[in-house]
């Protein structure tokens, strides 16, 4: 039996029990931040190179004055780099290539499946799709980056 000034260290159940729910508070909060915050990097990956491409496309029209090939000019789409090109997560595609027109396509795939994102020559940028639980602005007018729909 313990006496009065002798007292118990340590923790009680519900002390414990305080303490775990207030960590998977926590991490309810944080991860999905995180996941979102990951994403975000990846989707940076895709306009980056779709934006690098779309450069290489406009040097080959200051060269060839056309976007197709061209003679002894080949274009960027035509070639083997950009018509097969996968970079991380995304697979790169040229469609409606001709003289004054072109679309380079990103397709993500892994964590950014479900994200498409188009550039053509005029510079317009369009999000055609995103990964799950992220929402597509209507309209997509730019290439969204962030779940809330922003670019």
């Amino acid at each position: 039996m313990h006496s009065a000034s002798t007292r118990v260290k340590g923790f009680t159940l519900i002390e414990m029990m305080v303490v775990v729910a207030i960590i998977a508070i926590l991490a309810a909060i944080a991860l999905p931040s995180y996941r979102d915050y990951v994403i975000r990097g990846y989707l940076v990956d895709g306009t980056n190179q779709l934006a690098a491409q779309r450069a290489k496309m406009e040097q080959y029209y200051q060269d060839a004055r056309t976007y197709a090939t061209s003679g002894a000019y080949k274009s960027p789409c035509d070639n083997a780099v950009i018509s097969t090109l996968t970079v991380k997560n995304w697979t790169f595609t040229c469609t409606g290539v001709a003289a004054a027109t072109y679309t380079i396509v990103a397709t993500g795939s892994g964590p950014v499946a479900g994200a498409i994102y188009w550039v053509d020559q005029t510079n317009a940028q369009t999000t055609k799709g995103l990964p799950a639980g992220w929402t597509v602005p209507s309209p997509a007018t730019c290439w969204v980056i962030s779940r809330g729909g922003t670019c």
